[in-house]
Parts: structure tokens; sequence; C-alpha cells
């Protein structure tokens, strides 16, 4: 009986190819509550209540904050729950619906 023996291919690595990271950007309004806006961050993304409050200061004051930086399809997600998560029962501005968010590349 006769083996043939071959030669160990060469060990060649694989790179798994990453997707490019998207931020959700959580837009102000004069709508919603700072209660609101932590409670919302605190279910949505699981921000511990300091992280919530800073980010509710930060999106009153510029205009603007990033709540979230991840892939295009779990930036899509989480901005529709931004979307769905409803009104604002403690607003006195007769807040009707959900605060907006958009998604854009990470630089």
């Amino acid at each position: 009986m006769s083996e043939t023996i071959t030669a160990p291919k060469p060990h060649t690595e694989q790179r798994t190819k990453r997707q490019p990271p998207y931020n959700v950007i959580l837009l102000d309004d004069d709508d919603h509550t700072y209660e609101y806006v932590i409670r919302m961050l605190q279910e949505l993304f699981a921000h511990p209540f300091e992280t919530a409050y800073l980010m509710a200061v930060e999106v009153d004051t510029s205009g603007r904050v990033i709540v979230l930086t991840t892939t295009k399809e779990h930036a899509e997600l989480k901005c529709d729950q931004i979307h769905a998560f409803g009104a604002d029962p403690l607003s006195s501005h007769g807040c009707a619906g959900s605060m907006s968010a958009v998604i854009e590349p990470a630089v």
C-alpha cells in the first residue's frame, strides 16, 4: 500500500470584512422632557442614568447627540425604535409623537 504525502497548505489568514460604522443621532426638539429622553435612552440603549442624563443635556444644548455607533442595519433598527417610542406624557407642549433621529456614517 502506497501513501501519497502532500505538502501542508500554507496558512492564509482570513480577514473578516467589517461593515462601516454608523452613528445613531438623536435630534433636539422643544416637545420632550428630560425625563422622557432619559427613560428612552435607558430602555432602548441600556444606557445608565448618568450617561442618559449627559446625553439629554447634550441634545438640549447642541441640538444633537450620538447615542450609539454600530452597523448600518442595527443603527436603522435603533432609529426606528426611537421614532416608535411614543409621545411624552409629561410634556406641557402637547407632545403628540416621538423624538426624531437620523443615522450617519461614522467618520
